[in-house]
């Protein structure tokens, strides 16, 4: 499975890059290193059957500006963005130029190897399908007025007690709806929640 294609580790940070790459090596992936996004769009144009793993804050060129980059160039790869906690509205964005995921630090080894293998399977399913967006659409429907409003919140990367200021309501109701939106919509986490409300078209402005 994972010998069809090479995972593309972008990152400034060389101890980052050596440890993804011994984790996903060990995990059977074919891995090449890439220290910047500049380098990365560098060998982009010769690069096929590959998942891009991006840092998000990076000095020379940030993962969102990597992102749009590749899209302008037609060099389309599905991507995982990897984000601090404080960047969550940043790895939206990051989805926005087609992101197929974020995943927040620090995680389990087993959450970004599962990240590369479905993007790995959206590749060859292309793309998603109808029924999958038509089932996120219903329970999106199934969210009362208030349900949408923290979900707003939360796809725009606000913290609770921001999302609680904008609605005049407490911070304690807010973890009160994001748990019963987490629930109607079926979310397995932070993420997934986010990447099911943009495939449907649910953005903040």
């Amino acid at each position: 499975m994972s010998a069809n294609y090479i995972v593309h580790i972008v990152d400034d940070e060389e101890p980052v890059r050596k440890s993804l790459a011994f984790l996903l090596t060990m995990s059977g992936f074919a891995v090449r290193l890439h220290e910047s996004a500049t380098a990365f769009l560098a060998a982009a144009a010769g690069l096929s059957n590959g998942v891009l793993v991006t840092d998000l804050r990076m000095p020379d060129m940030t993962g969102v500006e990597l992102l749009r980059s590749l899209e302008a160039a037609g060099a389309l790869m599905p991507a995982i963005v990897i984000t601090g906690h404080g960047d969550v509205p940043m790895a939206v964005e990051a989805m926005k130029a087609g992101a197929l995921d974020f995943i927040e630090k620090p995680f389990e080894d087993a959450v970004l190897i599962d990240a590369i293998e479905r993007a790995a399977q959206r590749v060859a399913a292309q793309p998603t399908e109808r029924a999958d967006i038509a089932a996120i659409e219903s329970r999106l429907s199934q969210l009362s007025e208030r349900e949408r409003q923290v979900l707003t919140g939360v796809v725009a990367g606000l913290p609770n007690k921001a999302i609680a200021y904008d609605l005049d309501i407490s911070p304690r109701t807010v973890e009160v709806h994001r748990a019963s939106v987490m629930s109607k919509m079926q979310a397995r986490s932070l993420p997934h929640l986010v990447r099911m409300a943009l495939s449907a078209g649910f953005a903040p402005d």
